[in-house]
């Protein structure tokens, strides 16, 4: 099937967030009429979600909002992570619904998957498995998402997909040390060490576990694809296709931003899921591949960085 985004009016949800601006950005090219909600519209409130749809009455709707972060942030926000990214969801899919949206795509995480799931992790992975419990509230918000669209798809006919991005970086990502992930985490360590001349970064656990690393550029690339190009109840997995452990990881970035010093390990901290590794064949089979390599996203990534810290006033913060 071919869905043509050409004049249709897309609703960005989450537009200000590193995945919605990368896919605002993508859409730029695509002939659409991109639509985005301002602040005063609280995605939670159902009210103000469904008052926005009947006043703006969109075509297709991207719900990439979400209340993110790592695992400090997870563990310290259970039940925001658990309430908010289920009501965000819910209001955003039954308004759409209710206006009569053409397609929708949800966005969700990898994170979905059980923590021992065989690997690479294929889409049928899911409900196999224990979470990993440092994440487990997002999960279980992302998971409901996923079944929401498939319920809609069943009982109402919507022509609505899920893609399950792997771990993601790129321009507008989180530097915040106390909820980024791990690779805005690792860049802005990596940058402030240099700084201050320091002899030595602490990553958390062995350093051991790898994980697959997706440029948001290529995500934005993937779901403009899956928009024109899929309509099925399966969720869709978007990856890069290899992985690389963290400590890997931490010797790229420490090339990249030009620190010198020593790699020191803090055992006292949790390493999370062993490994996460997608399966994106089905994707691949669909006519796509990223573009975007680690080496050179991280360079990219690291010129945001630096970017966005100067625009605050300061070399070391953003």
């Amino acid at each position: 099937m071919t869905f043509s985004l050409t004049g249709k009016r897309v609703y960005v949800a989450g537009h200000r967030g590193m995945v919605g601006s990368a896919i605002v950005r993508r859409l730029q090219s695509e002939g659409s009429e991109i639509l985005t909600a301002d602040r005063s519209v609280d995605l939670r409130e159902q009210q103000d979600v469904r008052g926005w749809f009947e006043q703006n009455r969109p075509d297709v709707t991207v719900l990439a909002a979400a209340k993110v972060g790592g695992i400090l942030a997870n563990d310290r926000y259970p039940a925001e992570f658990l309430y908010d990214n289920l009501m965000i969801e819910a209001n955003v899919i039954e308004a759409s619904r209710q206006a009569q949206v053409e397609k929708l795509l949800f966005l969700g995480s990898s994170c979905i998957y059980p923590k021992f799931a065989d690997q690479p992790i294929a889409e049928d992975s899911l409900l196999t498995g224990p979470l990993e419990p440092t994440n487990e509230w997002y999960a279980i918000a992302k998971i409901a998402g996923i079944k929401l669209c498939q319920a809609y798809r069943h009982q109402y006919g919507c022509d609505y997909i899920s893609a399950m991005p792997t771990n993601l970086y790129g321009p507008g990502d989180n530097f915040d040390l106390q909820s980024s992930h791990v690779m805005p985490a690792l860049i802005r360590k990596a940058h402030e060490a240099k700084l201050a001349s320091s002899e030595s970064i602490t990553v958390w656990g062995t350093g051991s576990p790898k994980r697959e690393f997706l440029h948001v550029d290529d995500l934005a690339d993937a779901c403009i694809h899956l928009l024109k190009t899929y309509s099925g109840h399966q969720h869709v997995n978007v990856g890069y296709g290899s992985d690389v452990s963290i400590l890997e990881l931490v010797e790229l970035v420490n090339e990249v931003v030009g620190f010198e010093g020593q790699v020191e390990k803090d055992f006292s901290k949790p390493d999370g899921t062993p490994r996460k590794l997608m399966d994106s064949s089905r994707l691949a089979a669909m006519g796509w591949t990223p573009r975007i390599d680690l080496r050179q996203g991280i360079t990219q990534t690291y010129a945001h960085f630096l970017d966005a810290a100067g625009q605050a006033g300061s070399t070391s913060s953003v």
